[in-house]
């Protein structure tokens, strides 16, 4: 079965194949090491920040082809990176300011090489861009600036012009979609509201509407996500795990979750709380077992490395995609009228018509799957394909009103395990259904 999804306008057919990508935060931030929104939290001017990391920016251990195999080994199938964070600060060599990379010691473009890299791999390409802009000139102050708590910034910035800045945003996107060869997504980010007395940005700032018919007029098979507060293709909630296929108004949408191996998005040298591999590969799953995608966050350091924690996480999810990526890779959720046994997560792939039990705690010798007897062809392993033998129908034994009974349930199928749980991260049973491929 297939399930009925909100159509979408960009084309969305790789990327529900796909399900696994990887997100790239890289930007001044990187210097610092604490933090993407360091700007912000100290409060720093546009000016400031510039003086004291701009002409610091020197990745000469960049290298955009270890960055692609990283993350192919991975098995992540496409790649979001930060054209422009909300420092302002543009990684591209945009020909509408000054404050990018080819002007720093960098001294080139450093978006180019990465989407040749990743297209050399067959991988997809898209593009974070920020709608917020804490350099430009005529970026008003709002609830999220830097300087929210500078009166004298505050009476400054009603004197600026926000207009140009939109148009500065509108150039910008077009630059991107137009320089780069087919881009596959676009995330922008992000709308908010008033708070403390400021105000917020959202659509009308923006001017949505026309920036996304500019968007489809270029590249009108691109994806785009939902930041805009118009529609969307791809709904994004970030930083969790939902509960179920995400819905809007009661209907199935294309998702995707945007998560980091520790708490920030940038490079962040002193920040502990990383992920392990196990938890990471249980939240990938998790993810498709709900009809979403998982993209999973990486920030290069300031010398243009991933760093040791993050190659550690990417290596070890691939040495379990490298061996189970067929019960992600084309597959959904499971149909409803199967019922997950305890401790599992299913996912399913319409198209071979096989159903994969992702078993996050190794039970002793059995798996009941109710409801299933009968509609199993064959069982295996997925890590080393060997077979798992199962059973049609179930023993039932107990005392009533003080008698032993035995009773027998016909519909369910039970699958004998081996004792010992197999060497890998998450063992995966994949089942063959009845009148599959």
């Amino acid at each position: 079965m297939t399930y009925e999804i909100e159509p979408t306008t960009g084309d969305s057919g790789w990327f529900t194949h796909d399900r696994f990508g990887l997100f790239i935060h890289w930007g001044l931030y990187s210097l610092a090491a604490r933090h993407e929104w360091l700007q912000s939290r100290e409060r720093l001017s546009g000016e400031k920040y510039r003086n004291k990391y701009f002409n610091k920016f020197n990745p000469d251990l960049y290298d955009p082809e270890l960055w692609a195999q990283l993350s192919y080994d991975a098995g992540m199938k496409y790649a979001v990176v930060t054209t422009k964070h909300h420092e302002g600060f543009c990684l591209w060599d945009s020909k509408l300011t000054d404050y990018k990379a080819p002007n720093t010691p960098a001294g080139r473009d450093l978006i180019r090489p990465m989407t040749e890299a990743f297209r050399e791999r067959g991988m997809k390409v898209g593009f974070y861009h920020s709608l917020i802009d804490w350099h430009h000139p005529h970026y008003t102050i709002d609830t999220k600036h830097p300087l929210r708590f500078d009166e004298e910034a505050i009476a400054e910035s009603a004197k600026k012009d926000f207009a140009q800045y939109r148009d500065y945003l509108f150039g910008q996107t077009k630059e991107l979609l137009t320089e780069y060869g087919d881009v596959d997504l676009l995330f922008y980010d992000f709308s908010f509201p008033e708070e403390n007395g400021l105000p917020g940005k959202g659509k009308e700032d923006w001017n949505s509407k026309e920036l996304i018919k500019l968007i489809r007029q270029l590249q009108p098979n691109v994806l785009l996500n939902d930041r805009l507060q118009i529609g969307g293709d791809i709904t994004t909630p970030e930083q969790y795990l939902p509960t179920k296929w995400v819905q809007i108004d009661g209907k199935r949408v294309v998702w995707e979750t945007p998560h980091t191996f520790s708490g920030s998005w940038g490079y962040h040298r002193d920040e502990e709380s990383w992920k392990s591999v196990d938890m990471l590969v249980k939240m990938l799953i998790d993810v498709v077992s709900k009809g979403g995608n998982l993209l999973l966050n990486v920030g290069p350091t300031g010398r243009g490395e991933f760093d040791e924690r993050s190659i550690d996480r990417l290596k070890g999810i691939g040495n379990w995609m490298r061996r189970h990526s067929r019960s992600i890779y084309g597959c959904t959720q499971a149909p409803e009228t199967i019922e997950c046994p305890q401790d599992c997560r299913l996912t399913y792939n319409p198209e071979t018509n096989r159903l994969y039990v992702h078993v996050y705690s190794w039970p002793f010798k059995s798996i009941h799957l109710h409801g299933l007897a009968g509609q199993v062809e064959y069982a295996q392993l997925l890590n080393d394909a060997s077979e798992i033998r199962f059973k049609q129908g179930i023993v039932h034994s107990g005392i009533d009103n003080g008698a032993y009974k035995e009773g027998r349930d016909e519909k369910t199928l039970v699958l004998s395990l081996p004792v010992k749980k197999p060497e890998v991260a998450v063992p995966v049973i994949e089942l063959f259904l009845k009148g599959g491929a």
